[in-house]
């Protein structure tokens, strides 16, 4: 089971033991122990043949508050235990049924791309194993037998998809048809945001000023696939040119502060939440799985902290790293 977040089981602890010592409380104002009751069962003797069933009778009467006590603590912790198990079935994964799962995934991708990140949010989360080719987005060798001359590119059992939210699509209609049909109309407009609305506010944050382009791009070398002599070369040029291209992204897109048009993405999001753990409700959906594999490239770059720092949109992300887990990729042999 992942790590769950939310304050929710401890709000439940305090709020079942307080419970249980009202209770309490109720239970020993009904059976008050004076000194003088606890004088006379500590130093009274037996003078009478059933002075010793007095005595067990007194004593049960006396201890009757702490047992009660007793009782409501041990109440108040299997409620506890109650809630945690709830919670904890409510952030479990939903893997396809075993029979479902393809024999063989493999995605082409850049590591730092949104697009590519949002595929590998829906893989993690439904547990599906997969193969990963880093392609070399200078040489794009690795993709040259494909027509189609982006990423991402899912190739599964043979077929290839092509496109984030086509993959994703095309590919729950192969393993869930029925969760395909049940998406409603909310969820499709949030997945329609963050394709149209959401990715385009990252690449001004993330390139925003000469520092950030440069951490962008260390993390960019450090998981692609590049030489040793590209890594230099396109940690510093690509970082130049992308700072240039930032700018026209934000005329093109009318963004006129690169970080305020991120927290309102942030904002705008966890309002759409409504209060909800997910917007799926007590399980992500698919704009859950969109919007957090997006935003899982950037959350621990400057923009990405600045976000969570500056926004309400931190224990939602945490949620969601919770649920997700660990990836499903499946590493290298050797």
């Amino acid at each position: 089971m992942r790590r769950a977040s939310s304050n929710l089981v401890p709000s439940l602890l305090s709020r079942t033991i307080a419970a249980a010592s009202s209770r309490s409380a109720a239970a020993s104002s009904s059976f008050p122990a004076s000194n003088h009751f606890l004088q006379s069962a500590l130093y009274r003797t037996s003078t009478t043949t059933g002075g010793s069933n007095n005595h067990r009778r007194f004593f049960s009467s006396f201890l009757r508050p702490y047992t009660a006590a007793s009782v409501g603590v041990a109440g108040a912790l299997i409620t506890s235990l109650a809630a945690t198990s709830v919670y904890q079935e409510a952030l479990a994964k939903e893997p396809p049924p075993a029979e479902a799962l393809p024999n063989d995934v493999v995605l082409y991708q850049y590591e730092a791309c949104p697009f590519c990140n949002k595929v590998k949010a829906y893989l993690d989360y439904y547990d599906i194993p997969y193969k990963v080719v880093e392609v070399n987005p200078l040489s794009k060798k690795e993709i040259k037998w494909s027509e189609y001359q982006k990423v991402p590119i899912l190739v599964v059992d043979g077929d290839q998809l092509n496109d984030s939210s086509a993959i994703i699509d095309k590919l729950g209609q192969k393993i869930m048809p029925k969760k395909k049909a049940d998406e409603n109309v909310e969820e499709t407009k949030w997945r329609q945001w963050v394709d149209n609305h959401l990715v385009h506010v990252l690449s001004p944050n993330i390139y925003r000023n000469a520092t950030e382009a440069l951490e962008s791009f260390d993390y960019i070398t450090s998981n692609g696939n590049f030489s040793y002599t590209e890594k230099f070369s396109v940690k510093y040029a690509g970082a130049a040119a992308m700072y240039f291209v930032s700018k026209k992204l934000k005329k093109k897109y009318n963004i006129t502060d690169e970080r305020a048009s991120l927290y309102e993405a942030a904002e705008t999001w966890v309002d759409a939440l409504n209060g909800r753990e997910f917007l799926g409700g007590s399980k992500p959906n698919l704009a859950d799985l969109a919007v957090f594999g997006v935003l899982r490239p950037i959350r621990y770059l400057r923009a990405g902290k600045d976000m969570v720092e500056h926004t309400r949109i931190g224990d939602w992300f945490t949620r969601m790293e919770s649920v997700v887990g660990e990836s499903s990729r499946i590493k290298p042999q050797g």
